[in-house]
């Protein structure tokens, strides 16, 4: 299963809060160090897990990384998720 990394990263707390701040378009990782309040080598795990399993890219731009949603990657995992069919049982 193609989507089994992405969904495995945004299970954890700090990764997804991470995925919700790059809703709002590209951030530079200095930016978000400055909402986490995490250190800079936490970020970096937690970036080179976003943007392995492709949910996430970065740009280097000298000495910044800055990181935006693969919506490419996101629209494929939406289409997956809407492909799949709840049944509600009767009472």
């Amino acid at each position: 299963m193609e989507y089994v990394e992405i969904l495995k990263a945004l299970g954890e707390s700090t990764r997804l809060k991470i995925f919700e701040m790059l809703q709002n378009g590209q951030l530079c990782a200095c930016k978000i160090l400055e909402q986490l309040h995490i250190t800079q080598p936490t970020l970096s795990h937690h970036m080179k897990i976003l943007c392995d399993c492709g949910l996430v890219k970065a740009e280097k731009d000298w000495k910044w990384t800055y990181y935006s949603i693969d919506c490419e990657k996101l629209q494929g995992l939406i289409l997956f998720l809407n492909h799949t069919k709840c049944m509600q049982t009767k009472k």
